[in-house]
């Protein structure tokens, strides 16, 4: 019997041992590299925050300079030396929080400063985003802000840089231009032809079709119904607009220039006469028709009064002892079925203002050319006359040819103007105005009268008021009497459609209109509220259109008001310590 030898398990013992310290050295190795990348992650992640953290201190330097330089644009006009935006960061306003943890640079070399450069001469050009196809006087800026958070391991430097302009854009670039609540709600089938933009609320419901060509815009909300203090807001049938631009609600305001305080009842100041020793270059006095135009007409009790304008210190023009002024009546009067007033007022009669221009007052015209670069252009009527039950008026008469360089008229009162304005030719629809001339009608409201108006039938029934078709071609700057409500009762502004007063029976007539309407404020003294056809008026056929010349800074009205805007440009990450 053979006896086996036992076999041995030592040596496998042995392998098992070793594999296992494989094992775990590799393990070892690995969670080393772990702790190493989570290590290193983290770092990564600290010095990402650090960099964010920065780049929107950065930024914030930024909008700093940005908003000091707006609210100097809006309020007095930004700084020509720049160096008093550049010291300004952060940290000039947040003495005491997280603006400390920072130090800012320039990039220059200079600390707690910012970089701030004019990128270009200040020029009218076109502008960008929102406002392409409007120009504007545009001044160019850019602005570049380093930061580098302290007390850190990590020396991190983020930079941004912003460009912008700050434009003025001449307001009669809009077809349609509200700085209230702009309601348009016609009932035939309406077409707006040029960009429309409202500062506050817009309320768009045609009864059968309205159409934009261009842009819509709206600082609050555009809604496609009537306003609530509309009295057919809760029957009147509507359909939709249609747009065939952008049309955009919570888009930024445009404002006047005219000092802190930019509501439609500041703005309405500059119709008034300026008061006694205001500064003429302030925000509001630049602002002011009376000290923009060319001549200025004064009536009182004890006569009249022509002075030239600021442009030659108010110098009074001589009276004609045989005719006084040729150009002005203050005998007229007529009954205004809206206001339910007879009206005292002063008459402009334009064709006597050309001749006088030609005759008695060529050296003032001579003046004016050779001070201005243009003819006399302009005509402040403020009638300071006051009878108790009446309203004190301007009419505009005998405008059919205007003056070589156009013609703005303005007043702080009701203003009329009285049959073809500008109009070389009256051809009913007519939108080719390459004949006319620049010109503007301002007042506390407009109303068109007909070429066939009669001031011996203006207080007799509607329909011996019958009209006859008219043309204006003039942009329209006034207030009127927005929807409210008085108690129970309520009452709708006439909105767009109605804009324009009217108080005759226009049923099968023409009103041929080429301008801009614009409204930035509530009227003063024309305060009754609009009515349904058939009572003082009947609606023309209105056949009207922007007009096209207002697109170019040539063509522009005398006068005309400039609204102001921060136009943003290119923003960018930039390399730390650069500047371009």
């Amino acid at each position: 019997m053979k006896i086996l030898p036992c076999s041995s398990n030592r040596p496998s013992s042995g392998y098992a041992l070793v594999l296992v310290l494989t094992f775990l050295g590799i393990s070892l190795v690995i969670l080393s590299g772990a702790l190493k990348w989570t290590s290193t992650s983290a770092l990564v992640t600290q010095r990402r925050n650090q960099y964010s953290s920065s780049l929107a201190v950065a930024e914030a330097a930024t909008e700093t300079v940005i908003a000091r330089m707006v609210r100097d644009f809006q309020y007095q006009g930004v700084n020509t030396n720049l160096s008093v935006y550049r010291v300004l960061t952060p940290g000039a306003f947040v003495t005491n929080g997280w603006a400390g943890n920072y130090e800012f640079t320039d990039a220059q070399g200079n600390a707690n400063q910012t970089f701030v450069t004019s990128t270009g001469p200040s020029a009218m050009t076109n502008l960008n985003s929102q406002f392409a196809g409007l120009y504007g006087l545009v001044s160019p800026y850019r602005v570049v802000s380093n930061a580098r958070e302290k007390n850190t391991p990590y020396d991190i430097v983020a930079a941004v840089k912003q460009d912008f302009q700050l434009a003025l854009i001449p307001i009669f670039q809009f077809a349609i231009f509200y700085s209230i609540d702009l309601e348009i709600c016609p009932g035939p089938v309406m077409t707006v032809t040029g960009k429309v933009h409202g500062n506050a609320d817009l309320y768009v419901a045609p009864v059968n079709g309205l159409q934009f060509n261009d842009a819509v815009t709206a600082v609050s909300n555009i809604y496609t119904h009537r306003d609530p203090d509309d009295p057919q807001a809760a029957f009147a049938t509507s359909v939709p607009p249609v747009y065939q631009a952008q049309h955009k609600a919570h888009v930024s305001a445009l404002t006047l220039p005219i000092g802190t305080n930019n509501s439609p009842t500041e703005v309405r100041r500059i119709l008034d006469v300026p008061p006694a020793g205001e500064d003429p270059r302030s925000p509001m006095g630049k602002q002011r028709y009376f000290n923009k135009t060319d001549l200025i007409v004064q009536v009182s009790d004890s006569g009249v009064a022509v002075r030239t304008g600021q442009w030659n210190t108010f110098v009074l023009v001589p009276y004609n002892s045989t005719n006084g002024y040729s150009f002005v009546r203050t005998n007229i009067s007529f009954f205004d079925t809206r206001e339910n007033k007879w009206t005292l007022g002063t008459e402009l009669d334009v064709a006597a203002l050309r001749l006088w221009m030609s005759s008695a007052g060529a050296s003032f015209n001579a003046q004016a050319v050779s001070k201005m670069g243009h003819q006399l252009n302009s005509v402040y009527v403020d009638d300071g006359r006051s009878r108790a039950g009446k309203l004190t008026v301007v009419r505009v008469v005998n405008g059919q040819i205007l003056p070589p360089s156009g013609l703005t008229v303005a007043t702080k009162l009701p203003l009329y103007v009285k049959g073809h304005f500008n109009a070389p030719n009256t051809t009913p629809g007519l939108t080719d105005t390459s004949a006319t001339r620049p010109s503007s009608l301002v007042g506390d409201a407009i109303t068109v009268l007909s070429p066939n108006w009669s001031d011996a039938n203006s207080n007799k029934s509607l329909n011996q008021r019958g009209a006859a078709s008219g043309t204006v071609n003039a942009a329209f700057l006034s207030g009127i009497v927005q929807s409210t409500h008085v108690g129970a009762q309520k009452y709708y502004s006439g909105g767009v459609e109605n804009f324009p007063r009217f108080l005759e029976d226009w049923d099968g007539k023409t009103l041929t209109y080429n301008g801009s309407m614009v409204v930035m404020f509530e009227s003063q003294y024309g305060k009754t509220f609009w009515q349904q056809p058939g009572n003082y008026y009947n609606p023309p056929v209105r056949k009207w259109a922007f007009d096209l010349n207002f697109l170019d800074p040539r063509k522009l009205p005398p006068g005309t008001p400039q609204v102001e805007k921060l136009v943003r440009g290119q923003w960018e990450v930039v390399a730390a310590n650069t500047v371009n």
